[in-house]
């Protein structure tokens, strides 16, 4: 169990499931970043970005990426 995830008969190598939970978050950053910019010019003021500061953009972009991720997650537990 150590090299491994027991799901049902099979086993899932952790160095496998790293590398799809890793290509999993990468596709919800540059979707939802990408989302995000097409969306920032319709967002009011207070939730746009400004480069290198905390703000309320930084939240919204957040929420979207994982919002993103949840789905491609939950996408994937249905597929399987």
């Amino acid at each position: 169990m150590v090299a491994g995830v027991d799901r049902g008969l099979t086993k899932i190598p952790t160095k496998h499931r790293t590398a799809k939970n890793f290509l999993d978050a990468l596709l919800a950053v540059l979707s939802g970043n990408a989302i995000y910019y097409l969306l920032m010019p319709h967002l009011p003021p207070v939730a746009r970005h400004r480069l290198f500061q905390e703000d309320w953009g930084l939240l919204v972009d957040f929420i979207i990426c994982t919002a993103i991720f949840a789905a491609v997650k939950f996408a994937k537990r249905t597929e399987e």
